[in-house]
């Protein structure tokens, strides 16, 4: 009778020819990307930085660098206000934390899209604070559209010293596009937030990686963090993981540079014990 198993001198054989082809194609990769520089296509992702600083530089070269723009602060909105698949835990450590918590940060919170889409679906009232922190181009174009709803529940401040101490720091998509350690943020409030949810964090397992994103025009520098110095810098304030959940369709390969990979996304509730 014929075998569909092979040999472990096959095996081995299969296993070095595999490996060879993968590291002669890489080079290939690699060219292959950089010829997308020239491509009269738009790209989402350009470029690999070993530093936000290095891209935002680069950016800078562009028709329109970083994203405090208010030509920009629509690019998306419609998308973001509506409840999608990697919002759930969010949504479920939130409403398990309401009893103890009568507010959130929402930093990075854009235009309040967050409020908007999980204020049906979660107990919000009018004593609950939803604070969004953002910048502010994108916090000014917010609050007219927050005075034209009438959504008196939701404010917002372009300084986190202004928030206030708020037991629940809610980061969705905040750390991809955050210039700082996260820790150098918390620290900024009058005191650590008790509950932390960070959600949509790029990961990448070669170490940071700095790409510039394409939105609407501009060109905004895009943070791929390692993940063990990410950990290190929330747990050295004190902080212990409670939940980690990964996203893989918010995977990413910069186009420039497909060598390097594709990112990984996750979502993270710390407590302050």
């Amino acid at each position: 009778m014929a075998t569909a198993s092979l040999s472990e001198n096959t095996r081995s054989f299969l296993g070095g020819t595999v490996r060879s082809l993968g590291r002669s194609l890489s080079p290939l990769r690699a060219a292959g990307g950089r010829l997308r520089y020239l491509s009269p296509f738009p790209r989402r992702f350009t470029g690999a930085y070993s530093s936000y600083e290095a891209a935002f530089a680069a950016a800078k070269a562009m028709p329109m660098a970083g994203y405090d723009h208010e030509e920009i602060a629509n690019a998306g909105f419609s998308l973001m206000c509506q409840v999608l698949p990697w919002d759930y835990p969010v949504m479920f450590w939130m409403r398990n934390l309401m009893q103890e918590v009568d507010g959130v940060i929402d930093a990075g919170g854009h235009m309040g899209t967050k409020y908007r889409a999980f204020r049906p679906l979660l107990p919000i009232d009018e004593s609950f604070r939803w604070v969004v922190y953002d910048l502010p181009s994108i916090i000014r174009v917010g609050r007219r559209l927050a005075e034209r709803d009438g959504l008196a529940g939701l404010s917002f401040v372009d300084r986190i010293e202004d928030a206030g101490g708020i037991p629940l720091f809610l980061g969705s998509g905040l750390m991809q596009y955050l210039d700082v350690p996260l820790s150098r943020l918390l620290q900024r409030l009058p005191a650590l937030p008790r509950h932390l949810i960070l959600n949509k964090v790029a990961l990448h397992k070669r170490g940071m990686v700095v790409t510039l994103e394409r939105i609407s025009g501009a060109y905004v520098p895009y943070q791929m963090r390692d993940e063990a110095t990410f950990l290190s810098d929330v747990t050295q304030l004190g902080y212990r993981q409670v939940d980690r959940w990964a996203i893989p369709s918010l995977s990413h390969l910069i186009d420039t540079h497909p060598e390097l990979g594709r990112s990984e996304s996750a979502g993270f509730y710390f407590r302050l014990d």
